[in-house]
């Protein structure tokens, strides 16, 4: 595992409560999401920094929550010319991003906080993250605190109003992504406990993000890529409608001050 040259070591590293320290230490546990979404987000991201400029210092981008650096390699290949970071807090899944990124960091997001300096980062990506957090207030601070003025936050996360889960919940079924129990799948499609502790729609995402100190630029949507193969051209569609779609992207800026 290589640091980039400029991260200070590590510090105030709090691991979570115990049960789901172990629950994000166990291999089994799955920490990447799909390509699809990964390069939607990607792409989003170069189109807000623009071209590399013969000459001009590389943007510094943050992955929050990297797991195993399959999401970030994907990223890296959209964002060539960018330095492009991954930090995690499960020492497991920093060991499989080592072998996919240069560089992968232990840090934490609350009790310590990040180890990078206030407006260090141009960009975050936090993908699939915010919804496995017992305070996401406090995370989305600290993101708020490595960001400089107007740098872009990437921020993906499952749509609790997917265009499936409304037809869920009016069978009174429970909806894909939400989980009763850290043990096992109950009342719900899947067969996976992912540690999902918070949801969003999308105008509660916009909410969130808004009062963590952040402009709201654009919500768009990304396929799941565990639905159903005959209901992918449907899950596709659905991204045109992004209160609809599997995955919300949201892009947004640390408000200037």
């Amino acid at each position: 595992m290589t640091r980039p040259p400029t991260a200070p070591p590590s510090h105030g590293v709090t691991p979570p409560p115990a049960g789901l320290r172990d629950f994000y230490e166990n291999p089994a546990v799955p920490v990447a999401s799909g390509d699809a979404r990964s390069r939607r987000q990607a792409l989003l991201l170069a189109r807000a920094l623009g071209p590399v400029r013969t000459g001009a210092p590389a943007a510094t981008i943050l992955d929050i929550g990297c797991g195993d650096g399959t999401a970030a390699a994907t990223a890296a290949g959209v964002l060539a010319g960018h330095r492009l970071v991954g930090v995690d807090w499960s020492q497991d899944a920093l060991r499989r991003a080592a072998t996919r990124i240069p560089y992968a960091v232990r840090g934490e997001l609350t009790d310590g906080g990040l180890p990078f300096a206030t407006g260090s980062a141009d960009a975050v990506l936090f993908s699939e993250v915010v919804e496995h957090l017992v305070d996401p207030d406090a995370a989305l601070d600290e993101l708020h605190r490595v960001l400089r003025p107007g740098g872009h936050l990437m921020l993906s996360t499952p749509n609790l109003a997917a265009w499936y889960n409304r037809g869920l919940l009016l069978a009174g079924v429970q909806p894909v992504f939400s989980e009763v129990s850290m043990r096992r799948i109950h009342g719900r499609p899947g067969t996976q406990v992912v540690g999902h502790l918070r949801l969003y729609t999308a105008r509660a995402l916009r909410g969130f993000l808004t009062a963590s100190g952040f402009d709201v630029v654009r919500i768009a949507g990304a396929p799941y890529h565990d639905v159903p193969r005959p209901l992918r051209p449907l899950d596709r569609a659905a991204c045109h409608v992004p209160s609809l779609a599997s995955i919300l992207l949201a892009h947004a800026r640390r408000r200037r001050e």
